[in-house]
């Protein structure tokens, strides 16, 4: 029987073959919330008639149309590779095998042209518990945000940015992947230091350390930067594909106790550390486990103050940015999971 609620509601994605022209979802997730809405421009002509001060409902347009909102979900030990993908512009679309059972799949920053998730969500109503399907095309990343917190499973946020809605296409039967779990804080490691070196098309770093402060949160940002009002006339109000106009950023925060050596000293230097995070599941084969690992080969630490605030324990925000060192990729996410099939 339906609940009418949350609890019926389901999101899937798809790869777009064309940008803008919507497929059926093929990865569903279990997320957190959506905001997912369909944007409209309005047009208020307010030209002067005698005997009416009022604005007319006849003279009032819809000219533009557009979709944004955000996309909240847990990191899992499958199907993620779709959605980096489509947050680096990472050309990887197919896994590698390790060994056993045990494929990888190792993405860098590339060019976002071309790239596009169509995202259907279904929204239960409560008075009739019908869920509703909302089909949004021409989706692309424009932000994300990934964090973890202390006792917390990591999470990551997607801000898309799309070209159309329509509630007219069919409910897509959900499908899970078997065997998909979540990761959790216990699994992670953070080292800082250490050489970055690429060989064969991926980022390792030696004599990395981890990291000895209390760190109770971390987060990284990725901001994409999208030219994101194509419209122009011919469109019938809808935008032609977002296009990257700017410098991209990685930026990121961790919320963790004073610790001048490893933290407060390096921002005080200037100093350009290294950062890896690693989220490190259960055993896959060979000894191979799944793995959620991003590695940050330049991280210059922008903001460090510890401030005593109470009788309690000294902390310190940091705030770090990620740098190009002209040698490395800006940033490497790698996944390791028994998926061995197109991303």
């Amino acid at each position: 029987m339906p609940t009418g609620t949350g609890l019926d509601a389901q999101i899937g994605f798809g790869a777009e073959s064309t940008w803008g022209t919507a497929v059926t979802p093929t990865r569903f997730i279990e997320f957190n919330s959506e905001s997912l809405q369909k944007d409209v421009t309005w047009l208020e002509p307010s030209a002067l008639h005698t005997g009416i001060k009022y604005k007319r409902a006849s003279r009032i347009r819809q000219s533009r149309f557009s979709v944004s909102g955000d996309v909240e979900f847990d990191i899992n030990t499958l199907g993620m590779g779709l959605f980096v993908r489509n947050m680096l512009g990472s050309a990887v679309t197919t896994t590698t095998l390790i060994s056993g059972t045990a494929y990888k799949q190792v993405h860098t920053p590339g060019g976002l042209q071309g790239l596009g998730l169509t995202c259907q969500v279904g929204r239960p109503e409560p008075a009739s518990g019908t869920v509703y399907p909302f089909t949004f095309a021409g989706c692309k990343v424009d932000k994300w945000a990934f964090t973890l917190k202390d006792n917390d499973t990591p999470s990551l946020k997607l801000t898309l940015d799309g070209r159309s809605e329509s509630t007219a296409t069919a409910l897509t039967t959900a499908s899970f992947l078997s065997g998909a779990t979540t990761f959790d804080f216990s699994q992670a490691t953070l080292k800082l230091g250490g050489t970055a070196t690429t060989a064969s098309g991926e980022t390792t770093i030696a004599s990395g350390v981890a990291a000895a402060t209390i760190i109770n949160s971390i987060t990284i940002t990725g901001d994409t930067k999208l030219a994101a009002d194509r419209f122009g006339i011919g469109n019938a109000g809808l935008k032609a594909q977002q296009l990257e106009n700017g410098i991209p950023t990685l930026t990121g925060k961790l919320d963790a106790e004073f610790g001048k050596t490893e933290l407060y000293d390096v921002f005080s230097a200037n100093t350009t550390v290294a950062m890896q995070l690693d989220l490190t599941g259960a055993v896959i084969s060979g000894g191979n486990n799944y793995l959620f690992s991003i590695i940050l080969p330049a991280v210059k630490l922008k903001s460090a103050q510890p401030n005593v605030k109470s009788a309690d324990i000294v902390g310190m925000a940091t705030d770090f940015e990620v740098y190009s060192d002209e040698v490395n990729p800006v940033i490497q996410i790698k996944i390791v999971s028994t998926e061995s099939t197109t991303i």
